[in-house]
């Protein structure tokens, strides 16, 4: 069975700050998610609050989203960003850290030493997600960074977000052709395009062949709602979009 995981994110972030992690983590479990992701940029009091998120949450499958790249802008890794990355993952007792390649140049075989470095003993995996930039949302970044990575001989899987590529300007089909084999995680968001930008939206009111898409990737590893869970009765909201993800997947195995 697939799990099914929320990323709090989904609450909306002017909800989630006002009342705090915890209390959407609660409603996430209530409704019936296997995990939650705990996003860094939404952290109210900092390793404190992750550290109570898993301890209220012990049975819950938790990763941790750093909101910060792995390399800086100007190309040099960010070390200090991962290791704050890994000490966030490490007080919320999760095994799973999702970043993004940030500035990442090609020809870093030192600095991914250091992230292998970094990486070894922490008891943390660290996966990269397609972001909405071009530096690293871009099936060409991406593969120029996941190559070197394979050849550096200390592979990083892949959280899969189906709905960034639109933002890249990237066809999310070709990417899951390209970097199925490596998806240990799923990012689950519907997409609509207005007249200046993309949106977010459920899978269900999606422009885009998001079906399509999750059959070329693994059933087996964790999906996540990542789409906006609004409604009077948010537990009930909540809980149909879980079974409806869920009945996707069954669809699918």
């Amino acid at each position: 069975m697939t799990p099914i995981l929320i990323s709090l994110s989904s609450f909306g972030a002017t909800e989630v700050r006002r009342h705090g992690q915890l209390r959407f983590a609660q409603l996430a479990h209530q409704a019936g998610a296997d995990g939650v992701e705990v996003r860094g940029e939404l952290l109210l009091n900092g390793v404190a609050e992750l550290s109570a998120l898993a301890q209220a949450l012990p049975a819950m499958i938790r990763v941790y989203s750093s909101p910060e790249g792995l390399w800086a802008p100007d190309g040099q890794l960010d070390a200090e960003a991962l290791k704050r990355g890994l000490m966030g993952a490490q007080a919320l007792g999760s095994a799973r850290l999702k970043m993004s390649i940030g500035g990442y140049r090609p020809g870093q075989s030192a600095s991914l030493a250091r992230v292998s470095q970094l990486l070894d003993g922490s008891g943390v995996e660290l996966v990269i997600e397609n972001d909405q930039t071009a530096t690293a949302g871009t099936q060409d970044a991406l593969a120029a960074f996941f190559a070197a990575v394979d050849a550096h001989g200390h592979p990083i899987g892949m959280t899969f977000d189906i709905g960034n590529w639109h933002w890249a300007g990237e066809c999310p089909l070709l990417a899951a052709a390209e970097f199925g084999l490596r998806v240990c995680y799923v990012h689950c968001k519907g997409v609509q395009r207005d007249l200046r930008r993309w949106t977010a939206v459920p899978l269900a009111e999606s422009a885009a062949p998001w079906r399509a898409v999750l059959r070329r990737l693994p059933v087996n590893q964790p999906w996540a709602i990542e789409y906006p869970l609004v409604g009077s009765d948010l537990l009930l909201v909540t809980r149909t979009e879980l079974a409806q993800l869920r009945d996707v997947a069954r669809s699918m195995a």
